[in-house]
C-alpha cells in the first residue's frame, strides 16, 4: 500500500523566494531588537491553567510561568529543588517538604505553606474536576506542619510521586485565586515561574514577560529573552507561511517532509527529537458509542490491529527514528514490558478473515475521528482500514472538540496521541485510558483491578507483575492500538538558540538570541 503525502514545497519556494532579501534583515531582526520570541501552536487551549486542560500545549504554556515543589532536570531526569528545597520520605505514604523562603508570586504576594496545602487539597478532590484526575488520584491531602514545612499524605505508595509533583503539580497562589475565582484565574493567571503572563485570549494569543523577581536558585533560571508571544493558528499551512514570512520565530510538529526545504533557507533551521508521546487508535470495545458498534466484537478489533502497517507509518510518515511500541506505552516507562504484550503483525489477509468470522464479510462503515496532524497520518490509517473492508469516514477535528466528544462517549474509533505528561512511568498512561474514567472505552473491571494493584505498592516486582498482566489483557483484547512513537519536528529562526529535549517540553526560558 502506498502512503499518500502532500507537498508544501511549492509554498516554501514561492514564499521564501519572493521576498527573501527583505526577509533576512526584516521582521526577525526587528523582533530580536524588541527582545520578543514569537511562537505558534496549532491547538488553542480551552484554559491556560494546566490543571484544566489535557493538551500538551497547555502543559507547555503553564511550564513557562508556574513552578512545582520540585523540578525534573531535562538532561538527566534527576529531581531537583524548586519551591521546596528538601524532601524526605517518612514512610511509603508520607512525604515531608521544606519550603523555599523569599519566593514571590507574580502579583507580589509571598509563597507560603498555605499555598501548597490549598493546591494539593483542591486538585486531589473529585469535585475539582481537573482534566486528568489520574495525575492526582494518588494524593490524599497535604497539611501544614510548620511555617515553612508541609506534609503530603498519599492514598497509596506512589513511586513516581516526585515526577508528578515536578511535571503536573504547579502551585496556585491561594489568596489571589480565592479572590478572583477559577474563571478569573484562567483569564489572568499568577505563578512563581521565570515568566509572568501579561495577556490571555485562549482563542488567539498568550503573552509573557520575564519575571525579574524569579527566586534566586530557581531551577529554570533567569530567561535571556524578555518577552514571548504565543499565537494559535488553525492549520499547518498557515503556520508554515508565518514562519517563512518571518512573522514567527518558532514552530513545531511541522510535516517532516518539509525539513530539507526549510534547512535550505539561510534564515531557518529544522531539527527532530523523539519524544515520549505515542500515537494511538482507541476502539470502543465497551459500546459507549452504541451497543451495535462493530468495535464491541473482539475479532473486529483484532482485524484493526492486523490491518495497519504501523512500521511503514513510523518509517515513511513520522520518520526521524520513530518506533512502533509493542506494548501500549512508551518503551522507557517503568512497567512498559514488551514481552508481556500479544503481538500483531501487518496482515491484511488475516484482517479480512477475522472480519468475515465476526459476521462482516463485506466490511462495514464507521466514523474515524482524529485531531492528528499532519492529516496524512490519519489518511494513512483510513486507507489501511478501507483496504480490508472497514470503510472509515474520517472526521478531522480540533483537539479540544475531540476530547469533549470522547468524554461524552461518542467515539467508535478515535485517533490521537498521549505524552504521559512526560512522566516516565506507565501509571501516567494506562490509568488514563483504562481506569473507568472519561477516556476509558474498554470499561474492563478486571483490567481496572490490575491497574489499581500496580499503582498501590512500592514493591517494584509486584508493580511489574500487575502491569505485565494489564498489558497482556489490553493487547489480548485489542482494546487500544499503539501506532508509533512521535518525533517532534522543530523549525525556527537560525538567530534563535533553542535546544529540544526528549520529554517534549520546550523550555523557552532557556532559549536565547545568538
Amino acid at each position: 500500500m502506498t502512503i499518500r503525502r502532500r507537498d508544501l514545497g511549492r509554498g516554501i519556494a514561492a514564499v521564501g523566494g519572493l521576498a527573501l532579501p527583505a526577509l533576512i534583515g526584516g521582521q526577525a531582526q526587528a523582533q530580536r531588537a524588541q527582545d520578543t520570541l514569537r511562537i505558534v501552536f496549532r491547538d488553542a487551549v480551552p484554559n491556560i491553567d494546566p490543571y484544566y486542560n489535557s493538551q500538551r500545549t497547555g502543559l507547555i504554556l503553564g511550564h513557562q510561568f508556574m513552578d512545582g515543589l520540585v523540578h525534573r532536570n531535562p538532561e538527566n531526569f534527576e529531581i531537583v529543588p524548586a519551591l521546596a528545597t528538601a524532601w524526605n520520605w517518612v514512610d511509603t505514604t508520607t512525604l515531608d517538604f521544606t519550603l523555599r523562603q523569599g519566593v514571590k508570586f507574580h502579583d507580589g504576594s509571598d509563597f507560603t505553606a498555605d499555598d501548597v496545602v490549598y493546591t494539593v487539597n483542591t486538585v486531589s478532590k473529585p469535585e475539582a474536576r481537573v482534566a486528568t484526575p489520574s495525575n492526582y488520584a494518588w494524593m490524599d491531602r497535604a497539611e501544614k506542619t510548620g511555617t515553612h514545612t508541609v506534609r503530603l499524605h498519599l492514598k497509596r505508595p506512589t513511586p513516581a510521586a516526585l515526577e508528578y509533583l515536578a511535571l503536573v503539580t504547579p502551585i496556585w497562589p491561594q489568596a489571589y485565586r480565592e479572590r478572583v475565582g477559577a474563571d478569573g484565574f484562567a483569564r489572568a493567571p499568577v505563578g512563581t515561574g521565570p515568566y509572568r503572563v501579561t495577556r490571555v485570549d485562549v482563542a488567539s494569543i498568550v503573552e509573557y514577560e520575564r519575571f525579574d523577581g524569579y527566586y534566586q536558585g530557581g531551577p529554570k533560571g533567569r530567561p535571556a529573552i524578555r518577552r514571548i508571544t504565543a499565537r494559535f493558528v488553525t492549520d499547518a499551512a498557515t503556520e508554515l507561511t508565518e514562519l517563512l514570512a518571518q512573522r514567527v520565530d518558532w514552530i513545531w510538529n511541522m510535516n517532516p517532509d518539509q525539513i530539507d526545504n526549510v534547512n535550505r533557507l539561510p534564515f531557518l533551521q529544522a531539527l527532530q527529537q523523539e519524544s515520549m508521546r505515542i500515537g494511538y487508535l482507541s476502539l470502543d470495545a465497551a459500546g459507549r458509542s452504541g451497543a451495535g458498534n462493530p468495535m464491541t466484537n473482539l475479532k473486529v478489533r483484532q482485524a484493526v490491529w492486523h490491518a495497519i502497517d504501523r512500521q511503514a507509518m513510523a518509517d515513511r510518515l513520522v520518520r526521524g527514528g520513530s518506533r512502533v511500541p509493542i506494548a501500549p506505552c512508551y518503551p522507557s516507562q517503568f512497567g512498559c514490558n514488551a514481552d508481556a504484550a500479544v503481538r500483531y503483525d501487518f496482515n491484511p489477509a488475516k484482517a479480512r478473515q477475522l472480519l468475515a468470522e465476526a459476521g462482516f464479510p463485506n466490511g462495514f462503515e464507521i466514523e474515524l475521528t482524529s485531531y492528528v496532524q499532519p492529516r496524512q497520518w490519519s489518511e494513512a490509517v483510513q486507507s489501511y482500514l478501507q483496504a480490508v473492508g472497514i470503510r472509515a469516514r474520517l472526521n478531522l477535528m480540533q483537539v479540544a472538540a475531540q476530547i469533549q466528544r470522547a468524554w461524552r462517549g461518542e467515539l467508535a474509533m478515535s485517533m490521537g496521541s498521549w505524552g504521559s505528561y512526560s512522566v516516565n512511568d506507565v501509571s501516567a498512561l494506562l490509568p488514563n485510558f483504562f481506569d473507568g474514567g472519561n477516556d476509558d472505552y474498554a470499561r474492563d473491571p478486571e483490567l481496572q483491578r490490575m491497574l489499581v494493584e500496580g499503582g498501590s505498592t512500592a514493591d517494584a516486582e509486584a508493580r511489574k507483575r500487575a502491569y505485565d498482566a494489564a498489558i497482556r489483557r489490553i493487547t489480548e483484547q485489542a482494546y487500544w492500538v499503539p501506532l508509533h512513537t512521535y518525533v517532534n519536528t522543530y523549525a525556527f529562526q537560525r538567530q534563535l538558540e533553542f535546544k529540544a529535549f526528549p520529554d517534549e517540553l520546550p523550555r523557552f526560558y532557556l532559549a536565547k538570541w545568538k
